[in-house]
């Protein structure tokens, strides 16, 4: 956009001076672009200067001129919730705004403190007004709980929905919030774990919901195979439906059923690699991971929550001693590391693991 300006028109080496001294009297138009020429500067003005003022330029900046010029408008930065809200909720009340949510493709979750539970329709329609790709914003209504580990929602604005399409890594996934589990902040560790598949790997994911880590392995990697195994039905079709949109259903295989009766009646012995992201349950199915696992051995990526004053190094050892217990034993830990933050002082941790 443009717009057409009174403006000081002043040689370069006035610039800055020229500007300063505009900015400090308050006639500067900082909405639009300022314009330079090979040997002037063009600076916007919100009105013509008063006699006060333009004496003052004249003092301290003598070769100048007023004259009008067609300027471009500069983006608009971008408001934060906080602000769009500061002057509709009690001033009292806006330490509980909330200050991050998730974004799954043109939905917003967003947690809303009890506090301002009766003002959530009002902070519903700030976020579609700072997101302008939001179409629907929901409110967590619930915990995570469980076998599927779904939450419940309240529409707080926009669409009444909660079915969208989703792109991350190159990748398009079908997901309905509702009917299963996605997190986008493991956006970088579905890539990271893609990433260290070898060529020729069979891959097993133990919990593979709407399909993250197996259709990006499955574009990642062209010679794969991989098992994609869940016990939510809602999450299996949309698994099978992602893998035909990503065009990898040749390489990845959905599974319906329970992970442990899945591995000892269907997979034992076949996996190179194995995921175990379910981080409340994951250490009770270790022995399921270390039957997937071929004879040889391989790798398992597996993760948990901690929560302060548990380590990384109390969980090594756990993982550790659960898979003595199976007949194997950890070679090295190649990877070990906390990758969000899920609550004040608890984390999720990534570990890898080389078992023998």
């Amino acid at each position: 956009m443009s717009k057409t300006s009174l403006c000081i028109e002043v040689p370069r080496n006035y610039g800055q001076k020229a500007l300063a001294l505009a900015n400090k009297l308050g006639i500067s138009d900082k909405t639009l672009e300022i314009q330079r020429s090979e040997r002037k500067i063009f600076i916007p003005l919100l009105h013509r200067p008063e006699k006060n003022e333009l004496a003052t330029l004249r003092e301290q900046v003598p070769d100048f001129r007023l004259t009008t010029k067609v300027f471009i408008e500069k983006k608009q930065e971008k408001k934060t919730l906080g602000e769009v809200l500061q002057n509709r909720l009690p001033p009292h009340l806006m330490t509980f705004v909330p200050r991050a949510l998730d974004i799954v493709g043109d939905i917003a979750i967003i947690g809303i403190p009890t506090e301002i539970k009766a003002y959530e329709n009002l902070v519903g329609e700030a976020v579609l007004k700072t997101h302008k790709n939001v179409r629907a914003v929901l409110a967590k209504a619930s915990a995570v709980t469980g076998s599927y580990r779904l939450r419940e929602f309240s529409v707080t604005a926009g669409e009444n929905r909660t079915t969208t399409v989703y792109k991350e890594n190159g990748c398009t996934y079908h997901v309905d919030v509702a009917k299963v589990y996605f997190s986008p902040r493991l956006s970088h560790e579905h890539m990271r774990v893609a990433s260290l598949v070898q060529e020729g790997e069979t891959v097993v994911d133990l919990f593979a919901g709407v399909g993250p880590f197996s259709v990006l392995i499955a574009k990642v990697v062209e010679d794969v195979k991989v098992y994609a195994v869940d016990l939510n039905p809602a999450a299996f079709e949309l698994l099978k439906k992602n893998c035909r949109l990503n065009r990898v259903e040749n390489r990845v295989f959905p599974i319906l059923g329970d992970a442990k009766h899945i591995i000892e009646n269907k997979l034992l012995g076949v996996a190179d690699r194995v995921i175990m992201n379910l981080p409340e349950k994951a250490l009770e199915f270790v022995d399921t991971a270390c039957k997937a696992l071929k004879p040889a051995g391989g790798i398992v990526h597996h993760y948990e929550f901690i929560r302060q004053p548990d380590s990384i190094e109390n969980m090594k050892q756990r993982f550790s001693e659960a898979v003595e217990k199976t007949g194997r034993k950890v070679d090295v830990f190649p990877f070990a590391k906390a990758i969000r933050e899920t609550a004040p002082y608890e984390w999720q941790v990534a570990l890898d693991a080389k078992i023998l």
